[in-house]
């Protein structure tokens, strides 16, 4: 049996599966998951769910005929494979990948454009592409929202309760009230306990929520292109509360696939089908993904950027003090905004 390799490179880790190279919709003869460890690099988990998954193949006596990795920048691809040596795979931009799964699979409607909504454990990366063309139109990452954000929020909330945790645990929970609108917490030490709710985690996410949307309307007005969709990507849009607020507050047709954390690697099967051993790069307009030329319009982002920024304070204030987590003071003050490159960067008061 001849199969792909599809993997997909994160700040949390490396997702990995195997399939037919016309399949990549239909549950995969084998997944992995391979989380970053401690100190570890993301190439170490890429190339560690490569190592797994090639080993199990060939205990099946089956042949990986070919294998694709995506990465979401310049940098991490060269890291990937200098770390790869004479390791025979090709490397593929990931938002080029998603764009083609979402294609191939039919999730995306008949669209100029769509814009891509990925929020992964490190950050959230929003961008706007050219479904005919597969051209990049703009891009914006930030890490005011994200996957660790929320688990630092959902462990200062369990805190005030007099619940302590770990990263661990509150990750757990996070992605247990993607499945259910009620968790049980529970402190290891003292065995105290404290409810979560669904709406709980959607009020901690709220400032985050609507900087990201103030990002998607203002990419929009930067490219002069309307999307036709808005697609999430990433596995913190499991959550259903998250994925109806942002319908809510952006205004354009969501397309979600079941496994949003799988999306990249799915897509990687099909370039890896098509062009093996390759650098799969996706165009971009312009000067690129982020640095888009002075105008009326980045005036205008960087002033609404200031706005949510104030609105994510609470949050991104959380972050910065997460090595104390798990004995916060109570009504500890938000903290203050500066900004580096027209993102914002946060330091507590």
């Amino acid at each position: 049996m001849v199969l792909i390799l599809g993997v997909s490179a994160g700040a949390g880790g490396a997702r990995a599966l195997l399939t037919h190279s016309d399949q990549p919709h239909m549950p995969p003869i084998d997944r992995i998951h391979v989380p970053r460890r401690a100190g570890g690099s993301i190439e170490e988990s890429v190339l560690t769910a490569i190592h797994h998954m090639r080993a199990a193949a060939a205990d099946r006596d089956e042949y990986i005929s070919g294998t694709a990795v995506t990465c979401r920048s310049e940098l991490q691809a060269d890291a990937i494979r200098a770390a790869a040596g004479q390791a025979d795979f090709a490397i593929v931009d990931e938002p080029l990948a998603q764009l083609r799964y979402l294609r191939f699979s039919g999730l995306l409607p008949a669209t100029d454009s769509v814009m891509l909504y990925d929020l992964g454990s490190s950050g959230l990366t929003i961008t706007h592409a050219d479904c005919r063309t597969e051209t990049i139109l703009a891009g914006k990452r930030s890490t005011v929202l994200s996957g660790n954000g929320y688990d630092a929020l959902l462990r200062w909330q369990l805190a005030r309760s007099g619940v302590s945790t770990d990263t661990h645990a509150s990750r757990e929970h996070r992605e247990s009230l993607s499945r259910t609108r009620v968790v049980t917490a529970t402190d290891a030490d003292t065995g105290g306990r404290a409810v979560l709710t669904r709406s709980d985690l959607a009020t901690l996410c709220e400032a985050g929520l609507h900087h990201s949307a103030s990002f998607v309307r203002l990419l929009i007005e930067e490219t002069g292109v309307q999307p036709g969709a808005l697609a999430l990507l990433g596995g913190c849009t499991r959550n259903p509360s998250l994925r109806a607020d942002l319908a809510q507050l952006i205004g354009l047709p969501i397309v979600y696939d079941p496994e949003p954390e799988y999306v990249s690697a799915r897509g990687a099967v099909l370039l890896c089908a098509r062009r093996p051993s390759a650098r799969l790069r996706m165009a971009k307009r312009g000067a690129g993904v982020i640095g888009v030329e002075p105008s009326s319009g980045r005036r205008k982002l960087l002033a609404a950027v200031a706005v949510t920024a104030t609105l994510g304070g609470t949050v991104a204030g959380l972050l910065s003090n997460d090595n104390s987590a798990r004995s916060p003071e109570q009504g500890t003050a938000p903290s203050t905004a500066h900004f580096i490159d027209g993102a914002p960067s946060w330091k507590p008061r």
